[in-house]
């Protein structure tokens, strides 16, 4: 991967997007649904948050599934009354869809982020995570003479 590319060449652009006032079921619907780990919460076209998987089931379940018999209770009540602007994370880094890949690894190696909102004009245009990085090393042709140099 040339990590002088352009973080718009390995962006997800299709986006999932929740609005504030959505319902923690909604999100949780969208999780199990797209099965996606991270959810922009958007006001019109700008980020405002993001909703985690590990954050919402980390709040949703509030302690080890299971050990009480209230935990259903607890749950559906967090899912139809809670919202997804309670629990989003705010004030996020972000960065413009022209900023190289490698700015992005920085920022995920220094703060051990898995998703950076990709913002033009303060309009969300993207996200990237590092399944978006794993995928596109994967997806990466493999060249005779990297091959060929591998040999021991």
């Amino acid at each position: 991967m040339n990590v002088l590319k352009p973080v718009s060449t390995i962006m997800t652009k299709q986006l999932v997007t929740v609005v504030e006032d959505a319902t923690l079921k909604e999100v949780s619907d969208i999780f199990k649904e797209k099965n996606i780990h991270h959810i922009p919460v958007v006001r019109y076209k700008s980020i405002v948050g993001i909703v985690s998987r590990t954050d919402f089931d980390k709040f949703i379940h509030g302690k080890p599934h299971g050990t009480d018999k209230g935990d259903d209770l607890i749950r559906n009540t967090r899912l139809n009354t809670w919202k997804a602007k309670d629990i989003m994370t705010k004030g996020l880094a972000k960065i413009d869809s022209k900023e190289p890949i490698r700015t992005v690894l920085g920022i995920f190696k220094m703060n051990r982020f898995h998703a950076l909102p990709i913002v033009d004009n303060d309009e969300l245009v993207g996200i990237v995570t590092t399944l978006d990085i794993i995928t596109a090393l994967a997806d990466e042709p493999i060249k005779l003479e990297d091959y060929e140099t591998a040999k021991p």
